[in-house]
């Protein structure tokens, strides 16, 4: 063999142990991470891997009738402040020795929540913390709003940006009512500032508020995390309701500044638009231990005995289904009228005296009412309450608050329970189907349901609409109709009987109760004994009043009810009819121009 060809030999020798050693030594390494270094690398990959994070949805807003703001999410942020970021330890802390103070002192100025002093040594702490590389900590302790986020962000330092000095900001969106208490219960809250409804339209409306989450994927690029948006965010819709802001504030203002007077356990008061059933103001007030009244419980749908609010319901099936006439007698004495020896009934003002059956609505007689019903309907009590079925109210309703309760009024099983009945005892409403009910007494006979939201809206645009609906074409008869209507307007301007009319002593006029110069109100009174530990109590009452407005062509329905008065001397005419006399003045005055000359209705819309 030559020696080209021994070389030649030797050199392909040498490649072949040159690759057969590094092939054993690839599959070495191979042995060596699949046995000894197989849990490191896996942990490894594993933070490779892409991470889902979701991008939270941003919450639509609550809006009045007139845009504005009832609930909104707002932005705002925590400061963080990393002090380990590299920029600020070179050159001894050069960079974050020279700022501090002024950083300090503009964060004491913006925010002020703690001294520039404060603010100084909490960065200082965190500067040298563990042996002088520093931690992360919260800067401030409550956060910003997004003004106040951007004069920090103009701090010196902090305006080079995060790798410099450390500082970033975390947005979160926290829910907040920029008219305070005005509807706060009928509005409702959310769990914590991102979660979901927990009461009111915030939890009715809860799917179209929240919106869809979107989705991003958290990776490493260019040695960097980086978050890549997969799915868009889709926020939520806004929900416009039919409250006006304005009204809201009268109704309110007028209900607290009678239940501070009265020193009542609660009150519940409702406006409500006559055509349309939009309800303008929903306020519902409670006694705190400090005497304060504040938005507690809904109790606009909460059932209660109504009292002699009924006796209106009452007499409308009596007289629809001809059991009674309006001019018709009915006898009352001033001794009570024990009915088949079992059921003693009382008269607030008790005499011996005739009266008609629309006189004795607007003197508001028990007597007089267990009366009519119990001669009308004796043996036959399904058909009483199936002539009030056919009015609408014992339908099932949808109504916008959530667990709003549906009336109760039960075919009873002795006609002893059908004469207390026909006074507003052993049945149950609530203040806002009794509002219902005297709304289509106004609006001719047409029963609608209360309404509280009127659209959807996405970026100002209608994405669903939602109309005024009928429960009942007709309640009535309009012969019956007009009959009711005639009794409720005796029951505030009949200065003998009416109970909503006026106050006298000695003959004279000392006060007004229902009654206005200004507005015509057409309604009825209502005052009814609490049940306490299962008995009547004989002192402690609950008093409404609730009619509408202007009488002659009317607009609003209004309800006001207040719980256990504690003052002397209260009365359902003069303190609820008193609430919606004041309200019926200033709505009036604030949505149209009313004037009545030589007995001529003037109404005309504002501009």
């Amino acid at each position: 063999m030559s020696d080209n060809q021994r070389h030649t030999v030797l050199r392909f020798a040498l490649i072949f142990v040159i690759i057969l050693l590094g092939f054993m030594a690839v599959i070495a390494q191979i042995i060596i991470i699949q046995t000894k270094e197989r849990e490191q690398w896996l942990a490894i990959a594993k933070k490779q891997v892409m991470v889902n994070q979701p991008i939270p949805a941003t919450r639509g807003n609550i809006l009045d009738c007139n845009g504005r703001l009832l609930a909104s999410s707002m932005p705002q942020y925590y400061v963080h402040m990393d002090a380990r970021v590299e920029a600020l330890h070179m050159n001894g802390g050069k960079l974050f020795y020279e700022h501090v103070d002024s950083i300090a002192l503009g964060l004491s100025q913006v925010v002020g929540d703690r001294s520039a002093d404060e603010y100084k040594e909490l960065m200082t702490k965190a500067y040298r913390a563990r042996s002088g590389k520093g931690k992360s900590i919260r800067l401030c302790k409550s956060r910003l709003t997004y003004t106040q986020m951007k004069q920090v962000k103009q701090l010196p330092l902090i305006r080079r940006g995060v790798y410099k000095s450390g500082v970033t900001f975390d947005d979160q969106h926290r829910r907040v009512k920029p008219f305070g208490s005005l509807a706060s219960r009928t509005i409702g809250g959310i769990f914590g500032d991102n979660g979901s409804g927990n009461a009111g339209l915030e939890k009715q409306f809860n799917t179209e508020l929240a919106g869809k989450d979107g989705m991003s994927t958290r990776q490493r690029v260019g040695g960097r995390w980086e978050n890549i948006t997969v799915i868009e965010a889709e926020d939520g819709l806004d929900v416009v309701t039919t409250i006006d802001t304005d009204l809201q504030d009268i109704v309110e203002s007028n209900l607290q500044d009678k239940l501070l007077a009265t020193d009542a356990d609660w009150g519940c008061c409702i406006l409500m638009e006559t055509e349309t059933g939009h309800i303008k103001a929903i306020s519902n007030l409670d006694r705190y231990a400090d005497g304060s009244y504040k938005e507690r419980i809904n109790h606009a749908v909460t059932r209660v005995e109504p009292g002699s609010t009924f006796k209106t319901i009452a007499l409308t099936a009596a007289l629809d289904d001809n059991k009674i006439r309006l001019y018709d007698s009915v006898e009352v004495t001033k001794a009570p009228w024990l009915y088949l020896g079992k059921s003693k009934h009382y008269d607030a003002h008790p005499k011996d005296t005739v009266y008609t059956v629309r006189s004795a609505l607007a003197v508001s007689s028990n007597i007089a009412l267990a009366k009519i019903i119990t001669q009308g309907y004796e043996g036959s009590a399904r058909k009483f309450v199936k002539r009030i079925s056919k009015m609408g109210l014992t339908d099932s309703i949808y109504y916008e608050i959530p667990g709003a309760q549906q009336a109760d009024i039960r075919v009873p099983n002795d006609t002893v329970t059908l004469s207390k009945m026909a006074y507003g005892y052993s049945v149950l409403l609530t203040p806002l189907q009794l509002l219902m009910f005297y709304n289509g007494i106004a609006n001719d006979g047409k029963m609608i349901r209360p309404m509280l939201v009127t659209s959807l809206q996405k970026d100002g645009q209608v994405v669903k609409e939602f109309e005024t609906e009928i429960i009942r074409s007709s309640m009535c008869k309009k012969s019956t109709l007009q009959d009711i209507q005639s009794c409720l307007h005796d029951v505030v301007w009949d200065n003998d009987l009416g109970t909503a009319s006026v106050r006298k002593w000695a003959g004279r006029v000392v006060a007004y109760k229902a009654q206005s110069d200004l507005v015509h109100i057409a309604g009825k009174t209502g005052t009814a004994q609490l049940l306490i530990n299962g008995r009547y109590s004989g002192h402690d009452h609950r008093m409404t009043f609730v009619g509408y407005f202007p009488e002659e062509k009317p607009q609003y329905t209004c309800i006001c009810m207040i719980e256990h008065p504690r003052t002397a001397n209260y009365d359902a005419g003069y303190d609820c009819g008193g609430v919606v006399r004041r309200i019926a003045e200033k709505t009036i005055a604030y949505s149209d121009c009313y004037i009545i000359n030589k007995g001529q209705i003037e109404l005309r819309k504002r501009k």
